[in-house]
């Protein structure tokens, strides 16, 4: 068996479409994806499981609402992580030009039970 370094520059140059992430690599039951961002997403949590993001360029502004309905916004610059806790509603703004890498368990839905059309059910390997 040979084991590759993975280059994140290599990998993000392979797709341009953004909030479509690509899976790079496995570990425990946890997926290592690549995302290219811009703009807004939209509201939606994950009911079990939390959701590592590191920014890699661009800014990342998260937005967040407790169970009290306070909304909060944190800003993530390059080389920085944001963790959001399961069953936190999020919605992801990003500036032009972001990419991120998500740490997430292999069951986590794109946009949790919220379907869009932009929505990715069937994230693809690079």
């Amino acid at each position: 068996m040979t084991i590759e370094p993975i280059n994140l520059d290599e990998k993000l140059s392979q797709f341009d479409k953004t909030w479509t992430p690509h899976i790079i690599a496995q570990l425990n039951g946890q997926q290592v994806k690549l995302a290219k961002l811009e703009g807004e997403l939209t509201w939606h949590d994950h009911a079990n499981e939390d959701e590592l993001f590191l920014v890699l360029t661009g800014r990342l502004r998260m937005q967040m609402q407790d169970e009290s309905g306070t909304i909060t916004e944190q800003l993530i610059e390059p080389g920085e992580i944001i963790v959001i806790p399961r069953g936190l509603q999020h919605n992801p703004i990003a500036d032009p030009g972001t990419s991120v890498m998500l740490f997430e368990p292999e069951a986590t839905k794109h946009t949790g039970e919220k379907m869009l059309e932009r929505t990715v059910t069937d994230q693809q390997w690079i």
